[in-house]
């Protein structure tokens, strides 16, 4: 392999867009260079958020890009949805500062992908893997940092991290696939969908649909150049009222990320927008690519019974199946997804603890935590709504 030089960036934004997406080579738009980029220049990643970026970069002897890694150093685990708090505060009872950490994620998104960019195709693409988590690694352990988190990793990835030593994590996410149990193929329309529910679930999808209708309620899919700076200064006004209306709320987006974002991956940006007697008054913000759509933000003016399940679940369905996409991914949590054809699906990341008594602790836990995954997951898969065909 031809010699590697690594470097630090203080954001994606100082690196060309065709060469940061050229080494992503996916269609997943949440490592893509306009999401990353975007989310910079809107100010949402920053000292006063917790979020710097730090990005660590390969290049090659012709000055390449050949690898990076998303990275930012955090001085709290919000935004993260890889939950550490109770590491951080075993790290604090023995005398051991957790904070600041490093974190090789995508901010504020609970979305599964390659955490190490790079070209599949490049020739040595493991031995650029290997040296960048490596490299991160060494950058963690000489700016003193307490510990290392590869957060959503990819499921093929987990094997490099495990070459290295690094203990992996496992999660839940509940996921929706576009593949009917009854005839073994992709659904053909919502009708179809239902049908794969026992009757007393299918029963309430369908009145919860029809109520909705008789209140005058309907969703519009915008896109293009529906998407204009008026609708997305509305879809942020949504996603305030939602953060705010809980105490646990942050927001850690701006409105200018909203506006921003439609230019800057306008092909991807897919919006729920509900009406009521042709009135707007809430909707969902997601992310769609050629196989996968990815819902993000909820949000609305005033209550409306079941609007939420339309705007989340029902119409992002209905319109993922017109399309021919395969998986659905609504976020973190909701055991309401579970109920409405949402299969329990496992996510993965992996940790680097500096301090060799948490590392022992660390990798402890996530042994016993992994089992316990597992086998929640395999008892909701036995129990599920949808018929076994």
């Amino acid at each position: 392999m031809r010699s590697i030089r690594i470097e630090v960036r203080a954001g994606v934004s100082d690196l060309s867009a065709a060469a940061w997406d050229a080494i992503a080579s996916i269609t997943n738009p949440f490592v893509s260079h306009a999401f990353l980029s975007t989310l910079e220049r809107s100010g949402c990643l920053d000292e006063a958020s917790g979020w710097v970026p730090q990005i660590l970069c390969a290049f090659d002897d012709d000055d390449q890009l050949i690898g990076a890694v998303p990275l930012y150093l955090k001085f709290h685990s919000r935004g993260e949805f890889v939950f550490d708090w109770s590491w951080a505060e075993a790290a604090h009872r023995v005398g051991i500062p957790y904070y600041p950490k490093a974190v090789a994620a995508v901010p504020f998104s609970p979305v599964s992908g390659a955490r190490v960019l790079v070209a599949p195709d490049h020739p040595d693409a493991g031995a650029i893997a290997r040296a960048l988590v490596q490299a991160a690694i060494q950058l963690a352990g000489d700016a003193g940092l307490s510990s290392l988190h590869f957060n959503f990793i990819r499921p093929e990835d987990r094997a490099l991290f495990e070459d290295l030593d690094l203990p992996i994590r496992a999660g839940m996410q509940y996921h929706w696939k576009n593949h009917s149990p009854l005839h073994d193929a992709p659904f053909e329309d919502f009708d179809d969908f239902l049908k794969a529910f026992r009757s007393k679930r299918r029963a309430s999808i369908r009145r919860e649909r029809r109520d909705l209708s008789r209140e005058g309620v309907n969703a519009r899919i915008l896109q293009g150049d529906a998407l204009t700076e008026d609708v997305m200064r509305r879809m942020f006004r949504y996603y305030a009222n939602t953060v705010d209306a809980h105490v646990y709320g942050q927001r850690y987006l701006n409105e200018r990320f909203f506006i921003e974002i439609a230019h800057s991956l306008r092909e991807n940006l897919h919006l729920v927008m509900l009406e009521q007697d042709g009135a707007p008054f809430g909707g969902t913000f997601n992310l769609a690519d050629i196989t996968h759509l990815f819902g993000r933000y909820w949000g609305c003016e005033r209550e409306v019974r079941f609007a939420h399940f339309e705007a989340c679940i029902y119409a992002p369905i209905e319109w993922a199946i017109a399309h021919g996409i395969e998986v659905f991914e609504p976020g973190a949590g909701g055991d309401h997804k579970y109920e409405r054809g949402f299969t329990p699906s496992p996510t993965y990341s992996a940790h680097y603890i500096a301090d060799t008594r948490l590392r022992a602790a660390v990798r402890d836990f996530v042994e016993r935590e992994h089992h316990a995954v597992d086998a929640h997951i395999d008892e909701l898969r036995e129990m599920g709504p949808l018929k076994n065909g």
